[in-house]
């Protein structure tokens, strides 16, 4: 199954809607059909994917749990997003509208002999560091591709030889009947080619494919997050007929202990004397390149927070730089000797009644309870 989430394939975001989504599969259909691209695996394997997505998103139940728990949500829905025949849009009345003056074919099957048994491209998932994350860096990336197998042509069969499917009955789909719907779903039997192997591969053990270990060095940009995906061009896995898929690398971000992301911005939290907040101390803070100077505020607030521009990270896409944003913690003494009490008395008789401020707020708050128990 394609790591590719199914708004990736029909290139549209989460929030499309049904008409969106729509267009959106008739025009990538329409690009990768088999009858403008023939002899095109790739193409091929990507209207499929095509197909898959739109089955999926045309229907608001499956899309709705798709967005919620992923493909894994829809296995028990009649096999991994293939939906009911009689659920959604007319596929075929669809198809016969965009390619009608293509010159037929359009329901043509491709020989199963030249169908792979996985998908091109592949995904990796890659952990990276904070830092490694915010200046950019390269990694050496470590992964197991597939390519098929030469004794059996990448079939699975001993001697490449393929008989019809006894399960599917050579149509690559079994169906299944619940009240007055049919659901389909790809064969389990022989993964939708309608052709299985009468003995297996002894190289492959009847999988189609050896894996090999390979590496590759990526360049990681500077401003990398997690779920952010990087594209290796001809890294992936090997077709049949020699095609190389791409490499799909998915990086995890760790977290810092000091700095908090939130996209491009960064939030330090810096603790601060109540004395310093009081007089408006300058104080050296760190940020992502060095360190940088606060000027406290005088009676500076607890969360407070001073921005400083452009000191954030690097925009992934090169639309600039973040902000890094320090958030004041105020700390106070846990205890005082008696010459510290004293000495904070003094300070606070100097400021006379602007030192108890509470009394003349309170005052009338006060009065008016007194006044509820004299009724």
């Amino acid at each position: 199954m394609e790591d590719l989430s199914y708004y990736e394939i029909l290139e549209v975001s989460q929030s499309a809607d049904k008409s969106t989504i729509k267009k959106a599969y008739r025009t990538m259909a329409k690009k990768y059909h088999p009858d403008k691209n023939p002899g095109d695996e790739a193409a091929e394997h990507q209207f499929k994917l095509c197909n898959e997505a739109y089955q999926c998103l045309s229907d608001a139940k499956q899309k709705s749990i798709y967005d919620r728990y992923g493909k894994e949500g829809l296995q028990g829905m009649g096999g991994g997003g293939r939906r009911s025949s009689g659920g959604f849009d007319d596929l075929g009345s669809m198809f016969e509208d965009m390619f009608s003056g293509m010159g037929g074919g359009g329901g043509r099957r491709q020989n199963p002999a030249d169908m792979d048994k996985y998908p091109l491209d592949m995904n990796i998932d890659m952990h990276i560091s904070f830092d490694e994350a915010v200046f950019g860096c390269e990694k050496e990336v470590k992964y197991r591709y597939k390519q098929a197998c030469k004794p059996c042509k990448g079939t699975g069969a001993k001697n490449a030889k393929l008989s019809t499917c006894k399960q599917c009955a050579g149509q690559g789909q079994v169906y299944m009947k619940q009240g007055f719907m049919t659901f389909s779903q790809t064969c389990p039997a022989c993964q939708g080619t309608g052709a299985a192997a009468t003995d297996s591969c002894k190289s492959c053990n009847g999988k189609g494919f050896d894996e090999i270990t390979d590496s590759v060095n990526v360049n990681i940009p500077a401003g990398i997050d997690t779920g952010n995906r990087l594209r290796v061009s001809g890294q992936g896995n090997i077709g049949k007929k020699g095609s190389r898929g791409d490499l799909y690398v998915t990086f995890e971000v760790e977290q810092d202990k000091h700095f908090i992301r939130d996209e491009n911005d960064v939030y330090i939290e810096i603790p601060v004397f109540f004395t310093q907040a009081i007089t408006g101390e300058s104080i050296t803070i760190p940020s992502l390149t060095g360190e940088v100077e606060l000027q406290l505020d005088v009676g500076t607030r607890d969360k407070q927070r001073f921005t400083f521009r452009g000191e954030g990270i690097a925009d992934v896409h090169g639309h600039g730089k973040g902000h890094l944003i320090a958030i004041i913690n105020i700390q106070y003494p846990k205890k005082l000797n008696e010459n510290q009490a004293e000495l904070l008395f003094k300070l606070q008789e100097s400021f006379g009644i602007e030192s108890t401020p509470h009394e003349g707020v309170l005052d009338a708050a006060i009065d008016k309870m007194k006044g509820w128990f004299k009724k």
